[in-house]
């Protein structure tokens, strides 16, 4: 284990031209629909076969930006429809932090189309962290091992403490058990309970990663990643209803083999944005150091932070960011979606006066 010292550069954006090694390939479409996560998923499931876990962030109650159920249940039964929902429960007080409570908010939240795994409910596993300079293992939920692939269905959008919220943020925050796995991501393993958020920026960002290298390794080549770059808060899709409000367009959907590039494409879309669309997701990721998600991946060798970006809308045409950006058009909240979450809202109001 090497000298336990954050690394540092997380609030700077590397500019493509001074990154460094191999090329990875990176599907993108701008179809926001079931039929768009099919197209790209075909591109990126090779290696996938077995039992398969689809993992997501399933969201706390009537959550406004996580990807539609309904989605999901199409693509799903389209391409995987022997597949799992993997889970675990969270390490904060919310709709998910007990199996009970967390069993209710998948019904809420429409995911009781196919069987959801709660893989933390009856207990935990250990994931080797090869190389890592925080962790030798990881704490995960108990069933994850019990699957031979693994597909990242990952809600691309920002996170109060992680700047930004990809593939790795969901894999490496998303299958650390609640109990164990978390603690030692945001608490250093300690249970006093004033230290339970105490690790941030660059150190956040290591611990994480290393969390997610764990299961990467653990799958290795029976993954895929796909990003959904849709209803783009800089809140996560754990604040619900209280996640900050859209100002970012929405842009497409990103998939790869490599959990670097494709966390890297996405990122590099938010900043090929004009200043008036991306100043906000801009500022998250710089102001919590997010960009160290990224550089820490490289140097654990998890991918590459260079790729070919294609454009499956044209013939597989390579593409540079900004002309993936180039028509993006002012985000406009669905109808049905704002009067579930003010009713919502309105809900936990009343909720806190009756206290």
């Amino acid at each position: 284990m090497t000298d336990k010292i954050p690394g540092t550069g997380g609030e700077r954006y590397v500019p493509y031209a001074e990154r460094t090694g191999n090329e990875s390939i990176v599907y993108f479409t701008r179809d926001l629909s079931p039929e768009g996560l099919k197209k790209l998923y075909r591109r990126v499931n090779g290696r996938i076969a077995g039992k398969v876990a689809v993992k997501l962030h399933t969201g706390e109650q009537y959550g406004p930006n996580i990807i539609p159920s309904a989605w999901v249940k199409d693509f799903m039964a389209s391409e995987l429809p022997d597949a799992t929902i993997v889970e675990t429960n969270t390490f904060y007080e919310g709709d998910r932090d007990t199996t009970e409570k967390h069993r209710e908010t998948l019904k809420v939240n429409g995911w009781d189309f196919c069987p959801v795994d709660i893989t933390d409910a009856f207990g935990t596993a250990d994931l080797l962290v090869l190389g890592g300079k925080w962790f030798d293992h990881m704490s995960v939920g108990r069933e994850l091992p019990k699957y031979d692939s693994l597909v990242a269905l990952t809600h691309f959008k920002g996170h109060t403490m992680g700047g930004f919220g990809g593939s790795n943020k969901n894999i490496g925050i998303g299958c650390a058990d609640g109990k164990i796995g978390k603690r030692m991501i945001h608490a250093r393993n300690s249970d006093d309970p004033e230290l339970a958020w105490s690790v941030d920026m660059e150190e956040l960002m290591e611990r994480m990663t290393e969390s997610t290298k764990a299961t990467v390794d653990f799958f290795g080549k029976k993954t895929c990643f796909i990003n959904v770059m849709r209803n783009i808060s800089v809140s996560c899709d754990c604040e619900g209803c209280l996640a900050e409000p859209v100002v970012t367009p929405d842009i497409g959907i990103l998939a790869s083999t490599d959990i670097l590039a494709v966390d890297q494409a996405c990122v590099d879309l938010i900043y090929a944005l004009k200043e008036e669309d991306g100043a906000a997701m801009r500022e998250r990721i710089e102001s919590r150091h997010g960009h160290r998600q990224l550089s820490y991946m490289d140097e654990l060798g998890m991918g590459n932070r260079k790729y070919l970006l294609l454009d499956t809308d044209h013939e597989d045409a390579r593409i540079r960011p900004a002309d993936a950006v180039a028509n993006v058009v002012p985000f406009v909240e669905d109808p049905k979606v704002a009067e579930r979450r003010m009713k919502a809202l309105a809900a936990l109001a009343e909720a806190e006066a009756a206290k």
